[in-house]
């Protein structure tokens, strides 16, 4: 957002996917179930036409490739943090929507929606952690989008990376899943760069605070670079 003299849109697609799926969900836990749960279950925050906006998870489909395979990305909450909060008057559209192999939306929206299993939160996890096997062969896949104007054209600019699990045997003392990965990287990082005073030193800091480039160069921020 940085490089727009006026951004407009931005738009953020991320999903902890299994590398090799073999169920017709196309789908294995890398991650907290209830977690899960919650992406499909709770409101999603949206800014929408310049408005801060609740919508509904699940909603809004829609399809793209990343070097050359096919994926679905639709609603789901908590993904925006706060920075519908921290980018409300702004920008005028910003969006989270996970991302899935195609046909998992629509699967998921049977069971949470048409089953009701939204309103029946425990038997949803123990039928989704029976069903569904762990696996740390995952891939971490972050697509950011941002929209507007630069030097008074209408520009793109686009974040892509995929963050994959280690394998066993790899070389490393302990393996980790690309969710381990990156979620510990997000949270030591900002440690770090609070200890070096790149960080605001009192109140509330938000993720978004943090320098990219900052970010990027720390030990464990790397792996976004």
């Amino acid at each position: 957002m940085k490089g727009f003299d006026t951004p407009h849109d931005v738009r953020f697609r991320v999903g902890a996917l299994p590398q090799f799926p073999d169920n017709s969900l196309k789908y294995n836990l890398t991650w907290s179930t209830d977690g899960l749960i919650n992406e499909y279950c709770n409101p999603c925050e949206a800014i929408h036409d310049g408005q801060r906006r609740e919508l509904l998870p699940l909603e809004g489909l829609e399809s793209f490739s990343l070097d050359g395979v096919d994926y679905e990305a639709f609603s789901t909450s908590g993904g925006a943090g706060a920075l519908c909060e921290s980018l409300d008057g702004k920008v005028r559209n910003l969006n989270y929507k996970t991302v899935r192999y195609p046909g998992r939306r629509n699967m998921v929206q049977m069971l949470a929606r048409d089953l009701k299993l939204c309103e029946h939160r425990d038997e949803f996890k123990k039928l989704i952690e029976h069903g569904i096997p762990v696996t740390r062969q995952d891939v971490a896949l972050i697509f950011v989008t941002v929209t507007g104007k630069q030097g008074g054209l209408l520009t793109q600019e686009s974040y892509a990376k995929k963050i994959y699990g280690d394998a066993e045997g790899s070389g490393q003392n302990t393996p980790m899943s690309a969710i381990q990965k990156t979620t510990t990287a997000g949270i030591c990082a900002m440690v770090d760069l609070h200890r070096d005073g790149k960080l605001p030193a009192t109140g509330f800091v938000r993720q978004e605070e943090a320098g990219f480039k900052d970010f990027i160069a720390n030990r464990f921020g790397k792996i976004y670079a």
